[in-house]
């Protein structure tokens, strides 16, 4: 059994504003958050930026092999970054990233005449490997020409020589979520109502020449007979594919494949036929994540175009063109993660860390969630202050790799969510057996468990199993699930952390996380002739007037995304909530003899605001002065500490 100060759990993202609980001032003890680093010289890990990689290969110093620009338009990790390549092939181990300026969304590379060209809507960003993004001017007199009465996500622009004749005209790929509407559209089978998500391309011609072009109106390319179409995204690039002389387009897409599309004409007068999906040696490529930005470039130089795709958790991977036709269709080689050398640790995108002594060696590891549904342990090393890290290894239960996944219907937002999983976590003795579990909620809003079935230093887990209530009648759900429980399984709003603490001090480890309403509720654990059981939840939790506290009151998409922690976190002896905001809000606790408990928001924790779409608090004490400090994850994948000598007075 976990003690109150020690126990530790972890959650995943929140989008939208977050209702204050008796709100007060802004602590004047804040400290800025510090991104973790490894420590840990001659480490190799993932190449990787924040949320969203756009890569952007290219000669950028000019030494006569290809480095890594990647652009990361999101917060709080905003920035363009240089990934030097110091050599080795095409699997180089690169420099740690250097950001040479801000990250603008939709930013796409061209070559042309063998120099990069950085273009975003409507303008380009002028020699960019000399003055990078000092130098915008416009290129076009409009930034959108897909005009559409729902939400754009894409708006890719690029220059191409279209028809052979020497001037550049302009590529301009969108997204369109019209048709798709957002998210609360399954029936009752799990069938999506509303369309796909919609991805065209468009030429706009050069009649005039380079040094002055005069465009034709946009128009949308035609594929097969019909408009160029993939699944939402679709970054496309003209190039040569299969080799014969004239210009293929390779598209990406919301998902994770790639299309492409040959051309059936000439040089001159450009025709494609019908998509097809790139393959490697098991068949159709699927990138590991999705919202994949791919880049048609030939990275190894053998003289056959390769693939260069950024993934939604700010990895990149290389796909080798291997130089074979089958089919008609060019032979890929499975999808490879850059590597750099290790600098400021991560762990995919909205980490959901957890403190927690996973090898029982006395020092705290970090177990962790992510937007790909992964569960990861980045050990301790080396119980130093800070610490030494390894790299992240997945967790495995059953013999398999943990990975939750919405697939076509387990997202509330939609299939265009297939791959992601949003774990989010608390690591504890569930059966009271001696051995740590993991407890988890994801995408689907099932919280369930992975018993430790090995032993206390070489924890070993078993599959999923539900979590079960004694509920007096069916289970409970929230209102727009499509899906009903199973059992007596605990099923409630998607993406909230599942704390697991005794917070009754009765000596068994309760569940406090919200319940299928969005209220706070402590799930109290009993014994009973049949064993432990998990009784519903109670809202105990109120703010100063005395109403429970409902911490989500969004519904469908907008519901949940609630990460916690629930700690001592002043030294009074009760239990306080540290709950997801610009870094983490401190719900001061105070017991009351009726049985409430009393939750007073006292604001952030620290000053520094990290949050974007939502962070995930959990406490560390690698000082190890007693006093605890606060760890949380954000939306970048990274990591960010605050430290204190003494607890401040609130």
């Amino acid at each position: 059994m976990m003690s109150r100060t020690t126990a530790f759990a972890v959650v995943c993202v929140a989008l939208g504003a977050i209702p204050r609980v008796g709100a007060q001032p802004v602590s004047s003890s804040g400290f800025d958050m510090e991104r973790l680093l490894y420590n840990h010289p001659g480490l190799v890990v993932d190449l990787g930026v924040g949320l969203w990689a756009s890569p952007l290969p290219m000669d950028y110093d000019r030494d006569g092999d290809l480095d890594l620009v990647v652009v990361c338009p999101d917060k709080p990790y905003n920035g363009t970054y240089v990934f030097e390549n110091p050599g080795g092939g095409p699997m180089p181990v690169f420099k740690a990233g250097r950001r040479i300026g801000p990250g603008p969304r939709n930013a796409q590379v061209s070559y042309v005449d063998g120099e990069p060209r950085v273009l975003v809507p409507g303008h380009e960003y002028t020699d960019f490997r000399a003055t990078g993004l000092e130098r915008l001017v416009p290129i076009y007199p409009e930034t959108q020409v897909h005009h559409a009465d729902g939400r754009l996500r894409a708006n890719q622009w690029k220059y191409a020589d279209w028809e052979g004749d020497g001037d550049l005209d302009l590529i301009v790929g969108v997204g369109d979520w019209t048709d798709y509407g957002w998210d609360d559209a399954f029936d009752e089978n799990g069938e999506w109502t509303r369309g796909p998500l919609r991805g065209f391309v468009y030429l706009i011609r050069n009649q005039g020449t380079r040094d002055d072009p005069r465009y034709d109106p946009p128009v949308r390319i035609e594929a097969g007979g019909r408009p160029l179409e993939v699944f939402g995204m679709p970054s496309p690039s003209l190039v040569d594919l299969d080799g014969d002389g004239d210009l293929d387009i390779v598209c990406g897409e919301f998902l994770d494949r790639l299309s492409y599309f040959e051309n059936v004409g000439d040089r001159q007068h450009p025709r494609y036929a019908g998509g097809r999906f790139l393959e490697d040696d098991r068949g159709v490529i699927h990138l590991d994540l999705q919202m994949i930005a791919p880049v048609a470039v030939d990275w190894d130089g053998d003289g056959h175009v390769d693939i260069v795709v950024g993934e939604e958790d700010g990895r990149v991977a290389y796909v080798e063109n291997t130089g074979r036709l089958v089919d008609g269709v060019p032979r890929f080689g499975r999808p490879r993660h850059f590597q750099q050398e290790a600098h400021e640790v991560k762990f995919g995108a909205l980490v959901t860390p957890v403190a927690f002594d996973w090898d029982a060696d006395g020092d705290e590891d970090l177990i962790c969630g992510n937007t790909a549904g992964y569960v990861g342990f980045i050990e301790n090393l080396d119980g130093g202050d800070p610490p030494r890290w390894a790299a992240p290894r997945f967790l495995e239960a059953g013999g398999e790799v943990i990975r939750i996944q919405a697939g076509g219907n387990g997202s509330i937002q939609g299939p265009a969510e297939a791959k992601w999983g949003y774990t989010t976590l608390a690591v504890a003795d569930w059966d009271h057996d001696g051995r740590p579990d993991v407890v988890l909620n994801s995408i689907w809003g099932e919280v369930v468990w992975y018993r430790n079935v090995g032993g206390r230093r070489q924890p070993v887990l078993a599959k999923a199993a539900p979590i079960e209530v004694r509920w007096p009648a069916g289970p409970p759900k929230p209102a727009w699930n499509w899906w009903e429980p199973r059992g007596r399984q605990l099923v409630t709003q998607w993406r909230t952390t599942p704390y697991v603490v005794d917070f009754d001090g009765d000596g068994l480890n309760d569940l406090v996380m919200l319940d299928h309403e969005g209220f706070l509720a402590l799930f109290p654990r009993r014994r009973s002739p049949s064993g432990l059981d998990l009784l519903p939840g109670r809202r105990v939790f109120v703010g100063a007037d005395g109403v429970p506290l409902e911490l989500s009151r969004g519904t469908a998409g907008k519901s949940g995304r609630r990460k916690l922690a629930v700690v001592d976190w002043d030294g009074d002896g009760q239990l306080d909530v540290l709950l997801n905001g610009m870094n983490a809000e401190l719900l001061k606790g105070r017991a009351h003899e009726d049985g409430t408990y009393e939750l007073t928001n006292r604001g952030p924790i620290g000053r520094r605001d990290i949050s974007s779409h939502s962070t995930s608090p959990t406490v560390i004490d690698w000082n190890r002065d007693g006093v605890l400090d606060l760890l949380v994850g954000a939306e970048d994948g990274h990591l960010y500490s605050t430290r204190r000598q003494h607890l401040a007075p609130r």
